[in-house]
């Protein structure tokens, strides 16, 4: 900072609840007290299979046009980490700038993947008339809530990347003056919900040509099967040749979906998009030691797997954290790992199942990554 430009002072507004999440504020303002820069650090659970770490995610990021191009940001950020790295092992960026947050330890790591299901497939795959209504399913409302935790909570018990959901949980959007908010479809069978679908919450006066599900999660196959038939219905009235289900293809949704004919499309960015920083590796690495032990097939360690995982753990397998966690998210396989220039070990016995005996085909799902290393989620066994 030059001698011309005004000081900055560095904040932090801790424990503030916004829509459900407790987030923490952190600003840059001059001596005046004038905004500078500003960003906002959320705390949540994530799962990195069956085992779930605190985490922290960044969000909100800005800075006063005045005082663009002037370093703010950079220092901004490298407080917050500094901050967050006191709290957490693990960080992450919801919508990462292309070529920005690699700087400071970020890496793409999670992929961005969706269903799309003609609606003639569900058609004829239901073999009932779109035009008339699905039996069992209703509108949501705040009641639901509880029940719809539940049933994520429990479809994504065992899945990478996927939030646990406490009992105040609700970020569905609310209705504004342009938005009508989040609409939300309920399966009722027998006097419970046995699923739901969050439509996304568009703006009033957008186009109807198109229609996108944010989550459409059922608790078995029927369930999955109405649900999809309640959307391929709300398409047909309003003349929609197909539609966007943001759901894994290994989940009881995508399951049914593929069985009618969908269509899987995945994407990994490698800059930008979900992004996620290794803030402490011993530590992150101590806690996933029984997913790790999971993924590995190891009912209890021994010499040989004590030896591996101190490995992993000081750094000595694996010793890029960029690499670290796109492995155990399952963004990589490691196959993907040795094309990229990593040093993939050869089955050395000391590494006894953590890493593969053999070398598989580059990943082209991350939820259901090959089998062989603790650093490859196994398939989800919840759905």
């Amino acid at each position: 900072m030059s001698d011309h430009e005004p000081r900055a002072a560095y904040t932090e507004l801790a424990d503030q609840e916004v829509r459900s999440l407790r987030v923490r504020y952190c600003r840059l303002r001059t001596a005046g007290g004038e905004p500078v820069a500003e960003l906002e650090v959320l705390s949540f659970q994530l799962r990195f299979g069956a085992v779930a770490v605190a985490a922290e995610g960044i969000g909100g990021v800005e800075t006063q046009p005045e005082f663009r191009r002037q370093g703010h940001m950079s220092r901004l950020l490298r407080q917050a980490l500094a901050g967050m790295a006191q709290r957490v092992d693990v960080a992450f960026v919801s919508n990462g700038i292309e070529g920005v947050y690699e700087q400071f330890g970020f890496v793409g790591a999670v992929a961005e993947g969706h269903l799309v299901i003609p609606v003639r497939n569900v058609e004829q795959a239901a073999g009932d008339d779109l035009g008339t209504a699905v039996p069992g399913i209703r509108s949501g409302s705040p009641a639901d809530l509880p029940a719809m935790i539940r049933m994520y909570n429990t479809a994504h018990a065992q899945r990478p990347w996927t939030h646990v959901r406490h009992a105040g949980w609700n970020r569905l959007i609310p209705q504004a003056t342009w938005k009508p908010g989040s609409q939300t479809l309920i399966l009722q069978t027998d006097g419970a919900a046995a699923g739901y679908a969050v439509l996304e919450g568009r703006a009033f006066g957008d186009p109807l040509g198109s229609l996108t599900v944010d989550e459409l999660v059922a608790e078995n196959a029927s369930a999955a099967r109405l649900l999809l038939m309640a959307i391929a219905r709300l398409c047909w009235k309003r003349r929609l040749s197909e539609f966007t289900v943001r759901e894994p293809a290994d989940s009881h949704t995508g399951r049914v979906a593929r069985h009618m004919g969908c269509t899987y499309q995945q994407r990994f960015p490698p800059s930008g998009g979900m992004m996620a920083a290794v803030l402490n590796r011993s530590s992150l690495v101590r806690k996933l030691e029984p997913e790790l032990l999971r993924r590995a097939t190891v009912q209890q360690s021994d010499k040989a797997y004590d030896k591996a995982f101190d490995a992993l753990r000081r750094g000595d397998l694996f010793p890029d954290d960029k690499a670290l966690i796109r492995l155990i998210l399952g963004y990589w396989s490691t196959d993907d790992a040795y094309v990229h220039g990593m040093s993939v070990p050869e089955r050395p016995g000391s590494l006894h199942g953590l890493v593969p005996q053999r070398r598989h085909p580059v990943s082209t799902d991350p939820l259901r990554a090959p089998p062989g290393s603790v650093l490859e989620p196994a398939p989800n066994k919840a759905v």
